[in-house]
């Protein structure tokens, strides 16, 4: 069974959404907490931090 975890530092309580991941066997997993039975997405380790660092940098941020 996959199991999926969120980010220590996100919230608790109705405010806590976030995106979820997973170690899929040298893959990473990535779900939205409010859908977990919507789509996923498996990135490899380096496709995986290169999304980590553009979050970072604020390029998914919305306008």
């Amino acid at each position: 069974m996959t199991q999926w975890r969120k980010s220590s530092r996100s919230g608790s309580g109705a405010q806590s959404d976030c995106v979820q991941v997973a170690d899929l066997a040298g893959n990473f997993g990535v779900r939205d907490s409010k859908d977990p039975a919507g789509p996923k997405i498996a990135l490899p380790s380096a496709g995986f931090r290169a999304l980590l660092e553009a979050v970072k940098r604020g390029e998914h941020d919305l306008p």
